[in-house]
């Protein structure tokens, strides 16, 4: 297991310490940052937990050959559209993406998917493409989705190209069973 060291949390105490000063310079702004970040805290208490239970249930429940078989290397096509299924049916913020996209990438998901499912989970989700139509009118929300697919293809083909096939095992052995 890896030494965690004091410098890894800098970034909080630099924060933490930039709020602290905001507090002994305008109190009301101090109360109004503070009371945020606690709102924002027990948002993520709420969507952290079950995000880790269902993904732990994928984990066991869904056998690795299945998985491999719609998603992995040979999956083409096919494994791309279940990548854009599975990352604009989710629910939740982008970073309950990641726990998600680590599971598929130890249940063996080529890179190339697990890049389309995230590109689709932060662009691609069914209600903010519903609220769009609702909002904006449905030529816009259909334009900027379809903008969305092909920046998430386009996106992932890239990154499959440019990251070497050396850097490409990288990933995958840090995440192998």
């Amino acid at each position: 297991m890896e030494k965690r060291g004091v410098s890894q949390y800098y970034g909080f105490f630099i924060t933490l310490a930039v709020c602290l000063g905001i507090t002994a310079y305008a109190p009301s702004w101090g109360i109004k940052v503070f009371t945020v970040a606690f709102r924002n805290t027990l948002f993520m208490l709420g969507v952290i937990p079950p995000i880790f239970i269902l993904v732990g249930l994928f984990d066991v429940w869904i056998p690795r050959e299945r998985v491999i078989k719609r998603l992995g290397d040979a999956s083409g096509w096919l494994g791309i559209m279940v990548a854009i299924a599975l990352g604009a049916f989710a629910a939740g913020p982008l970073y309950a993406a990641f726990p998600v996209a680590e599971v598929l990438l130890k249940k063996g998901v080529s890179l190339r998917n697990v890049w389309v499912f995230l590109g689709a989970w932060s662009t691609m989700k069914i209600p903010m493409l519903l609220f769009e139509a609702q909002s904006l009118g449905a030529r816009f929300a259909l334009t900027r989705y379809a903008m969305s697919f092909v920046g998430v293809l386009v996106i992932a083909f890239l990154l499959e190209r440019l990251i070497s096939l050396e850097e490409q095992n990288e990933i995958r052995a840090r995440f192998s069973l």
